[in-house]
């Protein structure tokens, strides 16, 4: 089966569709059908096959092989994955350039979400093995001989295989009994996060019933009020009376039997049942469905080192410091750089950035105003974690640490473990304790020394808990059975384990002093009960388990067999259908999972938790009670899901809670990956993709809050690269200025650095007059300070400025002394710059010989040093302008050898740009300079390749068009079907861009290659297509001139001349007289008259010739 989406551009601010974009969007996926690739890997990558794409209804077909694939499609349509993954697909690299439209703008897909739902229980019934409910209906059903199965209302069922009769094989996850039920019995469950845990997590026994179903979503804590008098029946039973307020110890779970309590009459501590106490007066955790605390959320959002707040402050750091003191710039040619010749139409439209700091008397006035504000490096916003965790460590300095002494005569000397088990006795919890219920058993070191294994300390233990025996020493006793039980986990010895714990539980008759002794307690010894198969000891303990296990914010996790224990529970409350302590219990499992470093097993997990988070959010709220964006981002980034992990992190709102990641976070993430949309694996010659621009707006406004100087520099620089290397120069300048302006703030070289990179952009704005100032006042600094190392970086920008404003003597000038002082530094990469742009003046000056001697000059220069992209591509540019000399002194040979070399360096790189600058004059080289069809067309061909590669299918049409003229001028039957193949092509091109002007001539041009073909049937085909595009339009003046064209075709031709007649009178000469178009009608009635001469249709001629001749005395001809 298969499944419509279908995709809308809304404007946030208008609530509507966003017409220009939506049409954008359609243009680019008419782009992408003819070659569907890049749309097949999305989908691929969100778990969907593409059946086929319906540009003009703006929508996907998909289809699925299996539930798996639905479930992924459904989670990543839940979380909003699939719009955001459309918008880095359809949207062009200039819609990201524009902040205020980034930000207004949101891609909205729609799917029929039943018939995604029936898609899914189709493929499972096919796979045959699924999780059922009883429906009410089948309560108490008769057992159906002997292999019926009895059901109860909404127990779970599953079911093995599906037959072709009315019966299903089914096991009851209550009981554990296999039977067959009637297929009416049964309702599949519709979710499918609960139909892949259900059969990934089984356990060998069924549900316990100590957990029951609740409507409410709300977690509460707080005080309550006891509804009945209640005698506890054990000592950690809480006895209190009705009316008697309790403060919840934690947090109080609706269908759980117990919580952790405390009676404010008494001041005791003990679990409380819940069915005797109303929790009406309780406050829940937050507005909505919130199931953890505020404290809870940093550890789960925390992102792992190696994708940490301080990488990605270092990465952007590192970008946005350029080259350009040390390496001289060829003039005009920024060579990361893309210049459309038109400006975008989305490009800056709304971008309130882009109108600040336009002059330098407001660049000025904004330093000055924020030296107040200057912040240290040191204290920008990356979270120290490492200084935390270190921090951490020095307080277990003053723990108390235990030498293990195994001397045979101190074995029996009560005084050597006195020390010992006066600091386990204590009656309460100590921070010093942590260390016992931690995962990592950091007690071996942080309590315990001179033991040279294990088994030694495994024996001072034991020693030590027979002492406590003897003493009664309850609470030492207790606590050392508990290290010995734990030291067994490890070695995977769990029956051994299981005595020590019971015989812990068995001692203890007060454990509320130490409520994560008590804890960590009952959940090792539940966890190796439901290890062992021991059921009954299980259900016996589960119920105050689950509470010590769920309820306690904060508490350590003591073992990795806790995992299982939460995955029953995990089952048990999807039973019941209880949803507070499903998210309450799927977040521990997320804790868990991340801190034992298993990512892969956690995805599901934590993708289920957003979900959560996002149905489930209440009225007015933005974000759930848990945004892991951050951290599902870094995770599909670690499954190579490049799309997903953007799209993830681009949703993700950077909040206040310590340690969760901020916006230079997420910005330096979205600038690392977003090259893997394009497969590249790293960041390309440091070009910087235009899909992070909003996010590095949003982390620069995050650094001006919080008043961090050098990483606003940092990001203004980067910004100023970004709108550079897109050609939008006019948004570069600003942040540009900016970044010198903060320079100034931070240091000489900061300042030099960033004034330098202003420039630069001024100079390709064509703005040499503010580019000049900027220069002279470095050129001044350095005289100055006698720092004449980067002066030649100066001397090379200064002279571009000077050239510009026509003042060749000064201009050759300063580029000489930037070739001098390159020849100082023994720079070969300077001198041959400085060359070429003494070359490139030269060249403007009109001095092809002097040119020719100093491009000559540098191009030995960088043959010399070749070996690198970036000098390759520079030295590619200076063989186009050698190659132009050689034009202008008529060396037409050696100026194709430059050309074509020009060609070679690009190959060589695959630099994309490159070559189709160099393609582009090799064309015009063969068209005009140097004609020569065959060699034309190569490059043609190239050309239209280049601009298929490159996306760009105004100017792919453009090539394909050229083409066909070279073909027809070809003339030979093969030629002229390659032409008509162009032509075709750049027709299918026009129709999809709405180009309707270009598509009818497209028409037009095909139907005449027809008529040279000889396949008369198409041509008048063609023909009509051409002149009924034109009248869609309106177009009158243009379907007059196809009339008239098409009629030429048949007029110039030598056969069925007399055609002509229909497309002259029939069509072209009405338009021409509703137009009033008198000079096209005498024209035509003069072909007419001519044409019916040579067809001896002499009377009609007459009639022709009559009326051309009162048309030619009536304009005066």
């Amino acid at each position: 089966q298969e499944l419509s989406l279908s995709f809308s551009v809304e404007s946030r601010s208008r609530r509507g569709c966003n017409s220009q974009l939506q049409e954008a969007a359609r243009k680019k996926l008419w782009a992408l059908e003819s070659d569907d690739r890049a749309v097949c890997a999305l989908f691929k990558e969100l778990s969907a096959r593409l059946v086929c794409t319906q540009a003009h209804e703006d929508r996907f077909l998909l289809t699925f092989k299996t539930p798996e694939e639905v479930w992924k499609f459904s989670t990543y349509l839940t979380l909003g994955y699939v719009g955001t993954c459309l918008e880095q697909l359809l949207f062009a690299q200039q819609f990201w350039l524009d902040c205020a439209l980034v930000e207004d703008t949101e891609l909205r897909v729609t799917v029929d979400e039943e018939h995604l739902a029936t898609i899914y229980m189709d493929l499972l019934l096919q796979e045959g093995n699924f999780f059922c409910r009883a429906v009410p209906g089948a309560c108490k059903l008769e057992q159906e001989g002997e292999e019926g199965l009895q059901l109860c209302r909404n127990e779970l069922i599953h079911v093995k295989s599906v037959g072709q009769d009315s019966k299903w094989e089914g096991m009851s996850l209550l009981t554990g009994q296999r039977g067959v039920v009637p297929m009416t019995a049964l309702e599949p469950i519709p979710h499918p996060f609960y139909q892949w845990f259900l059969r990934n997590y089984a356990v060998s026994f069924g549900l316990s019933q100590e957990i029951s179903g609740t409507s409410s979503r709300a977690i509460v804590r707080g005080r309550c009020i006891a509804t009945k008098d209640h005698r506890g029946a054990a000592w950690d039973e809480l006895s209190f009376s009705r009316g008697d307020p309790i403060e919840i110890i934690g947090f109080f779970i609706p269908g759980l039997p117990w919580f952790v309590g405390k009676s404010l009459s008494t001041r005791s501590v003990g679990f409380v049942p819940t069915r005797h106490v109303n929790p009406e007066a309780c406050e829940p955790l937050g507005k909505g469905f919130v199931f953890l605390s505020e404290e809870e959320k940093s550890p789960v959002l925390h992102i792992p080192c190696n994708g940490d707040e301080q990488h990605f402050a270092t990465l952007l750091g590192d970008l946005a410091h350029t080259d350009i003191t040390s390496v001289y710039r060829l003039a005009g040619f920024e060579p990361t750089a893309v210049f459309p010749q038109v400006p975008p139409e989305a490009a800056l439209h709304g971008s309130k950035e882009i109108q600040v700091l336009q002059s330098w008397e407001e660049i000025n006035d904004w330093a000055t105003s924020s030296t107040s504000e200057l912040s240290s490096p040191g204290s920008e916003t990356a979270p120290a974690t490492l200084e935390d965790v270190l921090l951490e460590k020095l307080d277990d300095l003053d723990y108390p640490k235990f030498f293990i002494d195994l001397d045979a005569g101190h074995m029996e000397d009560a005084d050597v473990f006195d020390p010992i088990l006066t600091f386990l006795n204590q009656d309460s919890f100590v921070p010093s304790f942590q260390s016992f219920y931690d995962l990592s058993f950091s007690f071996l070191h942080s309590t315990f020394y001179g033991f040279s294994d294990e088994d030694e300390l495994v024996l001072y233990l034991e020693t030590s808990r027979d002492w406590a025996k003897r003493t009664r020493s309850v609470w030492a006793h207790v606590r050392l059975c508990f290290l010995l039980g734990k030291l067994c986990i490890k070695k995977v010895k769990f029956s051994q384990a299981r005595v020590y714990f019971e015989e812990a539980m068995s001692v203890l008759d007060r454990g509320f002093g130490d409520l994560p002794l008590l804890a960590a307690l009952h959940v090792s010894l539940a966890s190796i009960y439901l290890k062992q198969n021991m059921k009954h000891k299980f259900s016996s303990l589960l119920g105050k388990t689950v509470t010590l296990l769920v309820c306690l914010p904060g508490r350590s996790f003591s073992s990795e067999s806790e995992l299982e224990l939460l995955t029953y529970i995990l089952r048990e409350s999807i039973a019941v259908g209880n949803a507070p302590l499903e998210a309450r219990v799927c977040f521990l499992l997320v804790k868990l999972f991340l801190q034992l470093g298993r990512t892969e097993e956690v995805l599901p997990f934590l993708e289920h938790l957003q979900c959560l988070s996002t149905t489930w959010l209440s009225p007015g709220t933005r974000a759930g009670p848990l945004d892991a964006t951050a951290t599902l981002g870094y995770l599909y980034d670690k499954k190579c899901l490049p799309n997903i992990a953007l799209a993830s992190v681009r949703s993700f709102v950077p909040g206040s809670t310590k340690g969760t990641p901020s916006p230079i976070w997420r910005a330096g993430f979205i600038l690392q990956n977003a090259p893997k949309l394009l497969g590249k694996q790293q960041l390309d010659g440091g070009s910087i993709p235009a899909l992070v621009c909003p996010y590095l707006e949003q982390a620069l406004q995050f650094c001006c809050d919080s008043r961090a100087v050098p990483m606003q520099r940092t990001l203004c620089a980067l910004l100023s690269r970004t709108y550079l290397q897109h050609g939008l120069l006019d948004g570069a300048v600003p942040y540009a200025a900016r970044a010198a302006a903060l320079g100034r703030l931070l240091g000489e070289e900061e300042a030099f650095e960033s004034s330098l990179c202003l420039g630069w952009v001024l100079l390709l704005q064509r703005r040499p007059g503010p580019a000049g100032a900027v220069l002279r006042r470095l050129r001044r600094s350095l005289r100055a300070s006698a720092c004449e190392g980067p002066g030649g970086a100066v001397h090379n920008l200064l002279a571009m400025a000077l050239a510009a404003q026509g003042h060749v003597q000064e201009a050759a000038e300063n580029f000489l002394r930037a070739l001098h002082k390159a020849k100082e530094m023994g720079n070969g990469r300077n001198q041959a710059v400085a060359l070429a742009n003494l070359g490139q003046l030269s060249l403007s000056c009109g001095a092809a010989q002097l040119a020719e001697l100093y491009l000559l000059w540098s191009v030995r220069l960088y043959a010399e040093l070749q070996g690198h992209p970036e000098l390759d591509v520079e030295l590619a540019q200076v063989l186009l302008w050698l190659a132009q000399a050689m034009v202008d002194r008529q060396r037409v040979e050696d100026a194709k050898l430059c050309y074509e070399l020009a060609l070679g360096f690009a190959l060589k790189w695959q630099n994309l740009r490159s070559q189709l600058h160099a393609t582009e004059r090799l064309c015009h080289f063969y068209s005009r300079v140097c004609p020569d069809l065959q060699a034309c067309i190569t490059y043609h061909e190239h050309w239209a390749a280049l601009a298929r590669q490159l996306q760009d299918r105004e100017l792919e049409a453009s090539a394909r068009q050229a083409l066909s003229q070279l073909y027809q001028a070809l003339g030979t039957p093969e030629a002229l079907r390659q032409s008509l193949d162009c032509t075709k092509q750049s027709l299918r091109i026009f129709i999809d861009l709405e180009e309707a002007v270009k598509a009818a001539e497209a028409w037009l041009q095909a139907g005449k290659l027809y008529y040279l073909l000889q396949e008369d049937e198409l041509v008048e085909m063609y023909f009509q297509a051409a002149i009924q595009t034109a009248l869609r339009g309106d177009n009158f003046s243009l379907a007059m001139d196809l009339y008239e064209k098409a009629g030429d075709t048949f007029f110039n031709g030598s056969r069925n001349r007399a055609r002509a007649v229909e497309f002259y009178r029939g069509g072209a000469v009405p338009l021409a007289r509703k137009l009033k178009a008198t000079q096209t009608e005498l024209r035509l009635f003069n072909k007419l008259a001519e044409l019916q001469i040579s067809l001896q249709g002499y009377e009609k001629a007459l009639e022709f010739a009559t009326l051309a001749a009162r048309l030619s005395l009536r304009v005066g001809e």
